[in-house]
């Protein structure tokens, strides 16, 4: 049996080493599949579990020089230590220095402010024996797998600086003279440069690429909680299912409940969107995370942890982040042949710069040039690092993407088929028009009274409606008695003071309705009333459109997005609703097989097609589109087929969803750009000598960084 798995991976340096244990994990027969995101340091492994645990699997990965950390959904994510400078960064910053100093001097002719070269070979030596370590054991580790990361280049560059540094200060026939042919400061300052480039991408790919942590300061540390009588401060994780959790004003709600008493309005934005406060009061939910902005509740705990509907989020956020989408393999690819082709190329650099210019020490700085500029660092964080950001903005705004590849594929849409009922209306009807028979004696007030004594016995949703009409009017409803529901056609009752009441289909009550200018009775149900077999009205209930429905259906147009209503309801109520919104592809009648058959067809034309529903019904539709979207809520066929969530109830919250996918899609090609741009020029002019190593390396810890600092745009950019 198929199993699907994550790893938290330690000790990856460069989109090479996730390739690396993509590629030993994808030769073994028994993983049917395996994707290591760089940003998220994730793995997702499906493999057969009759074959193999998942302890094997992370063992297989700490053979390849990583620590592997199996991810469960039992608990919420931990959060994020601090990342501060570590001793180590800040002796290297030390060290560094002196040389800095000295550098400026040679740039201004001031050639006496470098450290005499005995001091130089003992700075060198502590960084390049003690404090490079890490990058000849990941160098060593990587090699070891059979492929080369970024420390391989970095490894190669800055020993070879320093051995043959060493070699002209100690013994070389011309020692005494040797003072311009020390390079020691070029790989204290490489391994200096790479070293802090390294901690800045660690600490926004942790801090701030990745929405868990702000997630996670929504769960409150310590609650109050009612043991024994009394209100007691505990601890989040000493509260069980069942205790009753006290939250006040400005405090955040730690559990997933039912208010036993109290009152107030609660922000719920995190889960749903939806940026204004609900009114909370006995008898109704509390989500995790939510913030009490007025009032105080007492609640009790239904859901704890991951069980509640924010830790169900932070998980498909944390599963959908580390996932892979499909424009990542350029990147793959690229980084795959990269470093080899990159050493290569160095090699090219020494042996042309010696044979053209007939000095190897030039040769060798060119060589080593080439070596630290093409960090493969930023080509591998092209794709991940935006993929983060925009699932975390997705997730602020009420959208739950299963991975990045239904993001990535949503960003190319330009169809979306609607389902009418629960997702452009209502899903409840409503009143529409009312009809009194001339010279019947009953007006609208006593039309509404009658039927709604009547239907107050029934549980169908036209009587709801009805019912609920009545009672918004204020108007007393008369007692009615010996109820009795006629099947397919209505129910009567004995309404106290007026007699024998019918309600129901037009025929039931003996009603001929007359033409109506108003489009409405055309498209609705018709519920007619009679009283002691005399026809007295009717009410025409139809399904309202949602309130942002139509200019949710104007946002898509302005992208040029081909909108399709496809329901099970009769044609004249689909054509109606789409006129009222200008839609062109009104499809009405229509089976679940149907509604298949036809999105088949839009994509056999040409079409990246969106479905969106929340039934059962809708299920092989959405299975069938290129993207699926499902209200949260509805059929959970239907949401466990989709290929995103919606919090709200609303076709707005699908446009954001394309809106924020395409952003997404943008940055990413901007970073790929910028990545590959980066390597076409950077090489080149290290081979020519326009860059020296220092200055290459201060290039390639800059690369990475830009990268991030683009994919954090995300954040700021307006959905429309």
């Amino acid at each position: 049996m198929q199993q699907k798995i994550r790893f938290q991976i330690e000790g990856m340096t460069c989109q090479a080493c996730a390739s690396r244990i993509e590629k030993v994990l994808n030769k073994k027969d028994f993983v049917e599949s395996a994707g290591v995101n760089f940003a998220s340091e994730e793995a997702q492994v499906v493999f057969d579990d009759s074959q193999t645990s998942a302890a094997d699997i992370a063992k297989i990965i700490e053979k390849t020089g990583y620590g592997a950390k199996e991810k469960t959904e039992d608990t919420l994510p931990q959060p994020e230590a601090e990342h501060h400078i570590g001793w180590r960064l800040w002796l290297l910053f030390a060290i560094n220095i002196p040389f800095l100093i000295g550098m400026a001097g040679m740039m201004i002719g001031r050639h006496d402010w470098m450290i005499p070269p005995v001091w130089q070979f003992v700075l060198a030596s502590i960084v390049q024996l003690w404090l490079a370590i890490p990058f000849y054991k990941s160098a060593w580790a990587s090699i070891k797998g059979g492929l080369a990361n970024m420390d391989v280049l970095v490894t190669i560059g800055t020993v070879s600086i320093y051995l043959y540094s060493v070699y002209m200060l100690f013994f070389s026939p011309h020692a005494a003279h040797s003072m311009a042919h020390v390079y020691f400061e070029v790989g204290v300052m490489v391994i200096g440069f790479v070293s802090l480039g390294k901690f800045l991408e660690h600490r926004t790919k942790k801090s701030s690429l990745n929405s868990l942590g702000l997630l996670l300061k929504l769960t409150p540390t310590q609650v109050n909680v009612q043991r024994e009588g009394e209100w007691r401060q505990l601890p989040i994780d000493q509260v069980q299912i069942g205790d009753l959790i006290r939250a006040n004003h400005g405090e955040r709600i730690a559990a997933d409940g039912i208010i036993e008493s109290g009152s107030g309005w609660a922000d719920e934005s995190h889960l749903t969107g939806e940026s204004n406060p609900e009114e909370k009061k006995a008898g109704g939910k509390v989500l995790a995370g939510a913030l009490m902005t007025e009032g105080s509740v007492v609640y009790r705990a239904t859901q704890l942890g991951s069980q509640t509907l924010l830790g169900d989020m932070m998980n498909a956020l944390s599963e959908a982040q580390g996932s892979k989408a499909p424009i990542a393999r350029v990147a793959d690819k690229a980084a795959a042949v990269f470093v080899p082709a990159v050493v290569g190329i160095a090699l090219l650099t020494f042996i042309a710069t010696w044979l053209i210019k007939d000095d190897w020490t030039l040769a060798l700085m060119h060589a080593v040039a080439v070596l630290v500029i093409a960090c493969p660092c930023a080509l591998g964080l092209a794709t991940p690092a935006a993929i983060m950001v925009g699932m975390g903005k997705a997730v602020k705004h009420g959208i739950w993407f299963k991975d990045a590849a239904a993001m990535e594929e949503a960003a190319h849409v330009d169809a979306v088929v609607l389902d009418k009922t629960g997702t452009l209306t209502e899903g409840r009807p409503q009143v529409a028009a009312v009809y009194c028979v001339p010279d019947s004696g009953f007006d609208e007030d006593a039309l509404y009274r009658i039927a709604a004594a009547v239907e107050q016995n029934a549980a169908h949703p036209l009587a709801r409606a009805i019912v609920s009409a009545a009672q918004a009017r204020g108007l007393e409803i008369p007692t009615a008695k010996d109820a009795q529901t006629v099947v397919g056609a209505g129910i009567t009752a004995e309404v106290e003071g007026v007699g024998l009441v019918k309600a129901g289909k037009a025929e039931f009550a003996e009603l001929a309705l007359p033409k109506f200018s108003d489009g409405v009775w055309d498209i609705a149900s018709i519920v007619a009333v009679s009283v002691d077999n005399k026809p007295i009205g009717a009410f025409a209930l139809a399904d309202a459109l949602k309130a942002d429905t139509a200019e949710a259906i104007g946002r898509l147009k302005k992208h040029n997005i081909d909108v399709y209503i496809m329901s099970g309801d009769n044609q004249g109520t689909v054509e109606y609703v789409a006129k009222q919104l200008g839609i062109a592809h009104a499809f009405g009648n229509m089976s679940p097989r149907d509604k298949a058959v036809e999105v088949q067809k839009l994509k056999a034309a040409g079409k990246t097609v969106a479905m969106v529903g929340d039934g059962i019904n809708d299920a092989p539709a959405l299975a069938a589109a290129n993207v699926s979207f499902a209200m949260k809520g509805g059929a959970d066929v239907a949401e466990h087929t989709a290929s995103a969530t919606l919090m709200q109830h609303s076709v707005n919250q699908l446009a954001d969803a394309l809106s924020v996918s395409r952003a997404t899609l943008k940055n990413i090609k901007q970073n790929l750009f910028f990545a590959f741009f980066y390597n076409i020029l950077g090489i080149p002019l290290a081979a020519l000598g326009f860059l020296n190593p220092v200055i290459a390396g201060a290039a390639m810890a800059a690369s990475s960084v830009s990268v991030l600092g683009n994919a954090l745009r995300l954040k700021r950019v307006k959905i429309d």
